[in-house]
């Protein structure tokens, strides 16, 4: 499948210790390349953070604020993502589908730093097979050029009307961030 050409509005999803890779992501595939228009909570330095313990609320102002009209969320995967709330919180919503609601496609993609093999975050494995059999999600190692990312968000845009009746989240929340299981942080 080649790419459409057509610039989606993507949620970019990540944990703050791997910035520096996510805003490479982002400078050259969304600025330089134009493939999508970048949505991004806590890039930016004046990026209002969330401050609530109430995750409904939380989720509901990431919905409202950051994914706003986005139709797809990546996922970019370093050592600790796994482990972040916050990461199963946006994912939690991006899958959300109902009457006001059409899910986020879901895309993970893991960093340079972390070669081909990363923990995924929970509500992403659970979304997710190896080899793209019978699941919502794809998961990918970083892509090789616009054209590959391209096709692989159009292939999560399609996702959100073809495979929405596969996606499962129904699992609790996370209340607290986990233990990451490759630094063992818990901050």
């Amino acid at each position: 499948m080649a790419w459409s050409g057509i610039k989606r509005r993507v949620f970019i999803s990540h944990y703050s210790e791997d910035r520096p890779e996510v805003d490479e992501f982002i400078d050259y595939f969304a600025n330089r390349l134009g493939i999508f228009t970048p949505y991004v909570l806590g890039a930016n330095n004046n990026d209002d953070f969330i401050d609530s313990t109430n995750p409904e609320y939380v989720m509901s102002r990431i919905r409202e604020i950051y994914l706003r009209d986005s139709t797809i969320t990546i996922v970019l995967i370093g050592s600790c993502t796994h482990s972040r709330r916050y990461i199963d919180w946006e994912i939690k919503s991006s899958l959300r589908q109902g009457n006001i609601y059409i899910p986020n496609g879901l895309i993970g993609i893991l960093l340079p730093s972390q070669g081909n093999t990363a923990y995924l975050p929970p509500r992403f494995e659970a979304n997710w097979t190896s080899g793209h059999v019978n699941c919502y999600a794809r998961y990918w190692v970083y892509p090789n050029s616009g054209a590959v990312l391209g096709e692989w968000i159009d292939d999560a845009y399609n996702s959100r009307t073809s495979r929405n009746h596969l996606i499962n989240n129904s699992q609790s929340m996370m209340g607290y961030n986990s233990r990451c299981k490759i630094h063992d942080i818990t901050h």
